[in-house]
């Protein structure tokens, strides 16, 4: 069973930074793509930033420049590095399995939450 366990979020200021975790257990992590998703109350999930098997990655228009997203295949996990947050991230993020968003496994979800 494919189970994916994030962690890392938290409280920050404005301006600050937070990394946020997945550890996936379950599947053959290093020939999967990964996502992380965000929802923010009252709004409609959507992408943060994605990187492949290959470590291509993809991300939001409203986080590009300031959001990295790893993968480190030894420990089966994903990392979601955010830099200059804003209030406006202030949202749970999701990791997911897989390059698209249908199909695939979710975690659980971690907040994130902005402070101005």
């Amino acid at each position: 069973q494919v189970q994916l366990q994030a962690s890392g979020g938290g409280l920050v200021q404005a301006g600050g930074s937070l990394r946020v975790s997945c550890l996936v257990s379950g599947s053959i992590f290093s020939a999967t793509g990964m996502g992380w998703y965000r929802q923010a109350p009252g709004k409609q999930r959507e992408l943060v930033a994605r990187i492949s098997s290959l470590g291509a990655t993809q991300y939001g228009d409203s986080v590009k420049g300031r959001f990295t997203i790893s993968r480190d295949n030894a420990k089966n996990t994903v990392y979601l590095q955010m830099n200059g947050l804003k209030p406006e991230d202030t949202a749970v993020y999701y990791c997911k399995s897989g390059w698209s968003i249908a199909g695939g496994y979710w975690g659980q979800g971690t907040q994130v939450t902005v402070s101005s």
